[in-house]
């Protein structure tokens, strides 16, 4: 399902004292945050805030926030979820953000009737993401998240598309 608001990260400390926060982020990549000028602190967007100052520290998101110029103020955010607006986002094609793929149906590319599941988990391989896709019994099923098996998706409807490599599915040839 497209999603106005997505999570960027979540804050996990302060640096400095001057109020600048530790951001964990969920994307790829912490430099994709710097292309935002304001972020959310409500997964509807209640509570925008501009970014003063944003820059990439290890695997964080160091970012400095309007309004926020002390360590005290910095510390009240803790734990706190920060969204970003999914309009001021441009994907490459065949990008998607995990948020709005979990959930979606996985349906077999050649054959839409057929349903493997849900998607219900991405995790990060290194190489690969890997899906795992629960069937209506409740087994899970991992399948590379690859170009010759993820064919495509519509998260505006809910579904992905995919080629299962054989033997994943106990009904494989």
């Amino acid at each position: 399902m497209i999603r106005q608001f997505l999570e960027l990260g979540q804050v996990v400390g302060t640096h400095g004292v001057r109020g600048e926060l530790r951001i964990n982020p969920w994307c790829d990549d912490p430099d994709f945050a710097s292309n935002f000028k304001t972020v959310y602190f409500g997964k509807n967007g209640e509570d925008p805030v501009k970014i003063n100052t944003c820059r990439k520290h290890k695997n964080l998101i160091l970012m400095q926030l309007e309004g926020i110029n002390s360590i005290e103020e910095a510390e009240t955010l803790r734990n706190r979820m920060v969204y970003i607006r999914r309009s001021d986002i441009n994907l490459a094609p065949g990008v998607w953000f995990i948020e709005e793929l979990l959930g979606c149906k996985a349906l077999d590319a050649d054959d839409h009737e057929k349903c493997y599941g849900v998607l219900t988990d991405i995790s990060k391989t290194g190489a690969n993401d890997v899906w795992q896709i629960t069937a209506d019994n409740g087994k899970d099923y991992l399948i590379p998240a690859i170009k010759s098996v993820v064919i495509d998706a519509d998260v505006a409807n809910d579904r992905v598309y995919i080629r299962p490599l054989k033997g994943i599915f106990d009904d494989e040839d």
